[in-house]
Formats: structure tokens, sequence, C-alpha cells
């Protein structure tokens, strides 16, 4: 067992020290080698732990909504809350989360330019990664209109209002390298009392 927590406690460390690399490198310029290098150990003993660069940086990623998915769930099984509340709630969770990782988002956004300088579609690999959590808003909305606690509209409505929340947290973050977006969490209220039957 310790076997298996000191292999994870590195892979941990492995992710930080490549998230260093990406970010003072860059996401094509950063090399398996130079995060070898970062970590202290061999290009041999990283391959133990992943394949490539992009390996890793996928993993950085699915472990950021891996923590989105758990704290989402945690939310929608409250049952003291309504729907509007654990809407807001997770919104706010969400910008919390968000800015816990801007260095993350950075990374993301020097990747997606990569991308679309390629000929590339971005759009798509964010479409392709988002898509769980669009999926999950939704059904919160749609119960949300069954239970009488949110005006009758669209998915697509109440996504096109919801989700640029989520998108001004990472454009501040990654783009303007602002410090903290928490001002964002009175407009995700504001948004969601906006669906509600006032």
């Amino acid at each position: 067992m310790s076997i298996v927590v000191e292999h994870e406690k590195r892979r941990q460390n492995i992710l930080e020290k490549a998230l260093d690399v990406f970010v003072d490198e860059g996401f094509e310029d950063a090399t398996f080698q130079k995060i070898a290098d970062r970590c202290g150990i061999t290009r041999t003993t990283l391959y133990i732990y992943f394949k490539n660069k992009k390996e890793i940086f996928n993993y950085s990623i699915k472990q950021l909504l891996s923590t989105v998915d758990a704290e989402l769930s945690v939310v929608r099984a409250d049952t003291n809350l309504n729907m509007a509340d654990k809407l807001v709630r997770i919104l706010s969770r969400i910008i919390e989360l968000l800015e816990k990782n801007r260095r993350l988002l950075s990374v993301i956004l020097d990747y997606l330019l990569h991308v679309s300088k390629s000929n590339g579609d971005p759009n798509y690999r964010v479409r392709r990664r988002t898509l769980k959590l669009r999926h999950i808003l939704a059904t919160m909305v749609i119960d949300g209109i069954k239970a009488g606690e949110i005006i009758s509209m669209s998915v697509k409505a109440a996504d096109d209002l919801l989700y640029p929340i989520i998108e001004s947290a990472i454009f501040r973050l990654a783009v303007l390298k602002q410090e903290s977006v928490g001002d964002l969490k009175a407009s995700a209220a504001l948004a969601v009392r906006l669906m509600t039957r006032l």
C-alpha cells in the first residue's frame, strides 16, 4: 500500500513541476527532458509515470475536471438547497477552483493558441472538455423548471446566461492575469436570480 501512496505522491510532484515548466517555457517549448530535469529525475524514470508531455498536460486537466465533478456532486446531493441555491453555489465553487488553478489556465490558453496556429480547432477541444459540466448545469436547470423554481426557458438560453460567467473568470485569470475574480460570484447569483420566479 505504501508503494501506491509513494507512487501517487511522486506523480503529483511531477505534475506540479511540469506545470512550472509549461508556465516558464510555454506548451510548445516544454519538453519531456525539461520536465524530467525540473523534477530531478531521468527521462526513463519519468516514463514510469507518463508517456509524454501531452499525457502530463491532459492528466492535469483531468484532475481539475475531476475536482469540479466531485464538488458538483456534493452540491447537487444537498437536499437543504433549492435548485437556484445549488446553481449559485456550484458557479461560486467553480470560480474558486479556477482561481486556485490559474497557472494551469494560462498553460491551457497557451496550448489552445498553439492548436489554433497549427490549424486545429480549439473550440472543439474546449467543448469536448466542458461537455459534462454543461450537461450537469443543463440538467439542473431542467430540474429547476420542473420543480417550478426556475422560469420556463430553453436550455440553450440558460447555458448562454450561465456559462459565460465561467468563461469570463477564465479570461480574467489567464489573459488579464487578475489575482481574484470573486466579484463574478455576485454576477452568478444575479444571473441565477433572473432565472427564478421572483
